[in-house]
């Protein structure tokens, strides 16, 4: 039967892949308080974000009130829409959102777990440990090596984003 063996090689080969997890550090010019507000504020994602080259082209919060475990929103990426969640939250210290994404049919291709964790470094300034984790599924295992390099991108110019967020901006015109 040698039709079998391809299909249990593809299938051994699923197995192993793991879910991708990596962390990015970054500390930034602003109090514990300032950093993890901006990071709460769903809709706030989108000043920030906007420019930084991130596939992220639009995020509106789609449950009422203060964002808490549970908030819900929309991601509107160059990928389609992402629904989310919050899934954990300590202020001012952790953020864990949780977001995923199916297929036409309603199977699970990729959940991610982005998430941040404060800690003051000084007076005015946080450490920002940024830990991701995605997680694809079913043939979507395949590219594993490929969604690693994509994720370290994209997380990369989120937390670069946040940075440059609270950096001064030089005035081109004359004092």
């Amino acid at each position: 039967m040698r039709g079998a063996l391809p299909c249990t090689r593809v299938g051994r080969m699923l197995t192993r892949m793991k879910p991708i997890e990596f962390e990015i550090e970054r500390t930034i010019r602003a109090p514990i308080d300032q950093v993890f507000a901006r990071l709460v504020d769903i809709e706030g994602h989108n000043d920030w974000m906007a420019g930084s080259g991130s596939m992220l082209k639009h995020t509106r919060q789609t449950s009422p009130g203060e964002p808490a475990v549970g908030t819900t929103f929309v991601d509107e990426t160059s990928q389609g829409a992402m629904p989310g969640e919050i899934a954990e939250m300590e202020a001012p210290h952790t953020i864990v959102y949780h977001w995923w994404e199916k297929s036409k049919s309603g199977r699970l291709k990729f959940e991610g777990w982005p998430s941040y964790h404060l800690r003051p470094s000084g007076t005015s300034e946080t450490l920002v440990r940024h830990r991701a984790k995605l997680v694809s599924y079913g043939v979507w295992r395949l590219g594993t090596p490929i969604w690693r390099r994509f994720a370290i991108k994209e997380r990369t110019i989120t937390v670069d984003a946040l940075k440059a967020s609270f950096e001064p901006h030089s005035s081109s015109a004359p004092g």
